[in-house]
């Protein structure tokens, strides 16, 4: 095997940045801007080929995550989690070369908007009871979906967890575990689609030395941030990728 990886500047120009956002995201601070990640390298190359460049990236950044918050997660909310996340990149993987990419970052993009719109207009009362379950279960199928088609999870699984108004190492450690298990079911389904190629995986690892980098910055940040800061932090993240993927859905 020769290794070959890309060589254009304009490509790293691109994803340097956007796994160095990725990374943050995965720490748990930030979340939110790492379903920009896709989005920005498709500057450079196709959605497919972003996605799958990015697998072996997210491994290392998923066993960094659940490394660093192995004893603070929800187990009771895991559980309901995975199997609808799970039954998403069923979905994804059935689906996958019958949708345009384009139309996937319109629908998280939306998604996004429009729960930032509803705790604008209906701030959350300390009295208000959680989300109904049927919602999580929707939500958390279409996060496992979007994660799928674009590594980009993040914002309909946060609509559904931040209203439970975990602290944020908790709610770090539940998303750290959610995503390491659902990235880890896509590789069988990524290789039977033929986007595993040697030359993408060449990519992967010359950006793999950024994969710490960004988790490591950001666990240090999610563990001495104030709860409410941290959570205006992602409501921000989840506001400029809502926008951002919206673009790219109408443009």
């Amino acid at each position: 095997m020769i290794f070959n990886p890309i060589t254009d500047w304009h490509f790293y120009a691109a994803a340097v940045p956007a796994v160095l956002l990725l990374g943050i995201s995965k720490s748990g601070f930030g979340a939110g801007f790492g379903s920009l990640a896709v989005p920005m390298m498709a500057l450079a190359v196709t959605v497919p080929q972003a996605a799958a460049i990015l697998m072996p990236v997210l491994l290392v950044m998923d066993l960094l995550g659940i490394a660093a918050f192995r004893r603070d997660f929800d187990g009771a909310l895991l559980k309901f989690l995975l199997p609808w996340g799970l039954l998403g990149t069923v979905i994804g993987t059935l689906s996958f070369k019958l949708l345009q990419p384009h139309w996937v970052a319109g629908i998280v993009g939306l998604f996004t908007l429009l729960f930032l719109a509803q705790r604008l207009l209906f701030p959350p009362r300390p009295d208000q009871p959680a989300p109904p379950r049927w919602v999580g279960a929707l939500l958390t199928i279409t996060s496992g979906f979007t994660s799928f088609v674009a590594h980009a999870g993040g914002p309909p699984v946060n609509a559904y967890v931040i209203p439970l108004a975990l602290s944020p190492v908790r709610f770090t450690g539940t998303m750290a575990f959610f995503f390491f298990a659902i990235n880890l079911s896509k590789w069988v389904p990524y290789a039977w689609l033929g986007l595993l190629d040697w030359r993408n995986l060449a990519t992967s690892l010359v950006l793999l030395p950024l994969a710490p980098l960004g988790v490591w910055a950001g666990v240090w940040i999610a563990r001495r941030i104030d709860q409410q800061l941290f959570y205006r932090f992602i409501y921000v993240g989840m506001l400029l990728t809502g926008i951002k993927l919206v673009w790219d859905a109408v443009a």
